[in-house]
């Protein structure tokens, strides 16, 4: 077994955007600005939030965030959506989802700047992803076919079997998966809370994603010998021994699935850190296109 280590792997994406973006500020031009809009005080979001201002930071970005309340207006969040649009200082943005319920967050979602939307999840963005087209590519898919392709993993040929549908992980991932290329190619299942005995599916994959949400769902019987295993679950589950009395797991269970895995993500370390790698890819190709720097 190995270990598919996306801290490692995102290290060497973020050195490698570092070098790039000291070079256009040494030929005279700002650097890139990422701007993150978070509603509320959800706790996840929150440390999302946190990592991607350290990481922006790191690798030379300019980082700000709008903190708003949890009740603000859907109105007000549209005005600072418009805003941003036409800040000509800011190359991308996201706002952080989950939303609160009184918000429509694919109405939110819809008001971004497709060429501003460095999280992927415009429908003109998911449009051209589908299609093929050269767009911004939903973070978290993209940060995991970047982990595979770093780590040179054949993909060509391959059942995969995606375990979730969300328009944010398992669909995009599932149309990369797939798709015409040298790290896709892919027969792809998707599996969901209507698939009947989803180990049935799970057991035939060549490369299983775990993306449901639910503690170690992903059991040693449901892993066939010599899978690729990529968590994508973040869980917090009670854990006396932690000063926070929580720690973090995933969809896997890891110490079981291991046994069998060729290759595993761990929880965390794994996929976590490739997503806000894929972001600043992704705030980095935005800028460049605002300078015609390619």
């Amino acid at each position: 077994m190995k270990i598919l280590d996306g801290k490692i792997t995102a290290e060497q994406i973020k050195k490698e955007i570092k070098v790039e973006v000291s070079q256009y500020i040494d030929d005279g031009n700002r650097p890139p600005h990422l701007t993150t809009v978070l509603v509320g005080n959800n706790p996840a979001s929150k440390t999302y939030v946190r990592n991607k201002e350290k990481n922006s930071k790191l690798v030379g970005f300019t980082s700000s965030t709008y903190n708003l309340p949890e009740d603000v207006s859907e109105k007000k969040l549209l005005d600072v959506i418009n805003f941003l649009n036409n800040d000509k200082d800011v190359d991308g943005f996201i706002v952080q989802l989950p939303l609160p319920t009184h918000i429509d967050e694919q109405k939110i979602i819809n008001s971004i700047d497709p060429d501003k939307d460095v999280d992927g999840f415009h429908p003109v963005n998911v449009g051209k992803m589908v299609l093929g087209l050269d767009t911004y590519l939903p973070a978290t898919p993209s940060g995991i076919i970047e982990l595979l392709k770093r780590n040179n993993i054949e993909t060509t040929g391959k059942h995969a079997v995606v375990i979730g549908r969300s328009n944010i992980v398992g669909t995009p991932l599932s149309i990369l998966l797939s798709r015409k290329s040298k790290f896709g190619n892919c027969t792809v299942t998707i599996c969901h809370s209507y698939t009947p005995n989803i180990k049935d599916f799970a057991v035939q994959a060549d490369i299983l994603v775990a993306a449901i949400g639910k503690p170690a769902f992903v059991t040693a019987d449901m892993v066939k010998d010599g899978a690729i295993v990529i968590d994508v679950g973040i869980n917090s589950i009670p854990d006396e021994t932690k000063k926070s009395g929580f720690r973090s797991v995933g969809d896997v269970d890891y110490d079981e699935v291991s046994k069998k895995a060729s290759w595993i993500t761990p929880v965390p370390g794994g996929v976590g850190p490739m997503t806000i790698a894929s972001l600043l890819m992704n705030t980095l190709k935005a800028y460049k296109k605002r300078f015609n720097l390619f």
